[in-house]
């Protein structure tokens, strides 16, 4: 009898064991599927989480170089054609000649405007750099204008020189961004254009910001509609605030003096003008 229940004892045990052991295989195999499930759910967010960094990297690589590499090469490559531009109207013969001893050239010559998208004027401004240089194409159209030349003059505004509203725009952002500076601009600066009959200096006054369909800065007197001008003016115009258009920063300027061609440049660019050349 004893022996009989030694057995079936030792048959128990061994069940048991038995049992236990095939439940730890189970957990053992549960635990290595669930590490298996965990590791997969792992490697997705990784996965995803990769593609949204090299996305965002690849993102802000493209805003650099549109918003700043891009305007620097294409800023710099406007400079030197706006400096080509006005050279080869220094190398050239004079549209009008012009001889007095007390520098007092008398009235502004006053070209007609030419056809559209045509360059016709160079523009310095020394607070946006001594380098800067840009041309002004007739026009403000943004695809055929803005965008490749720079600078554009609106057309049925006046010309350089004569009495009433010479208003230009420009771009602030991209496509080499000339106004970028516009908002640095300070009380008395100097702004220098060029064309193929001399260079008109114009004296900065001030700021103004107006909605998109503010275009009274364009009328003869700036923002007076119907009066008769008596003053020379410059409106610069770009959009406002920085990669935004949801409204216009205006700058104002009037005409401080005159000189021909043949007179040579203003003392205030023309050691600049020297060391380009």
């Amino acid at each position: 009898m004893p022996k009989v229940l030694s057995c079936v004892s030792q048959i128990s045990c061994s069940d048991r064991t038995l049992r236990i052991e095939i439940m730890d295989d189970d957990r053992r195999s549960g635990a290595h599927t669930g590490a298996l499930k965990r590791r997969n759910r792992v490697s997705v967010i990784g996965i995803v989480g990769e593609l949204l960094i090299t996305t965002g990297v690849l993102v802000f690589l493209f805003l650099g170089w549109q918003l700043w590499l891009n305007d620097l090469i294409v800023g710099t490559d406007q400079n030197n054609v706006g400096t080509a531009l006005g050279e080869s109207w220094v190398g050239g013969v004079p549209a009008h000649q012009h001889t007095t001893a007390d520098a007092s050239f008398g009235e502004p010559v006053v070209a007609i405007a030419p056809a559209n998208a045509v360059q016709f004027a160079v523009m310095y401004v020394p607070r946006f750099g001594p380098d800067y240089a840009r041309s002004i194409s007739e026009g403000a159209e943004t695809a055929k204008v803005l965008d490749k030349n720079g600078i554009g003059h609106y057309p049925g505004t006046q010309m350089p020189g004569e009495v009433g509203n010479f208003a230009v725009a420009a771009h602030r952002t991209t496509h080499g961004a000339p106004f970028k500076a516009l908002a640095t601009l300070q009380v008395g600066d100097k702004i220098y254009v060029q064309t193929q009959d001399g260079y008109y200096t114009y004296n900065f006054r001030g700021l103004e910001y107006v909605r998109p369909t503010g275009v009274g800065v364009l009328d003869p007197v700036p923002q007076f509609a119907g009066v008769a001008p008596t003053d020379r003016f410059l409106t610069m115009t770009s959009c406002n605030p920085m990669f935004s258009a949801s409204e216009r920063i205006i700058a104002y300027a009037a005409l401080d003096s005159w000189q021909p061609i043949s007179a040579g440049a203003p003392a205030a660019i023309a050691a600049a003008l020297t060391a380009k050349s």
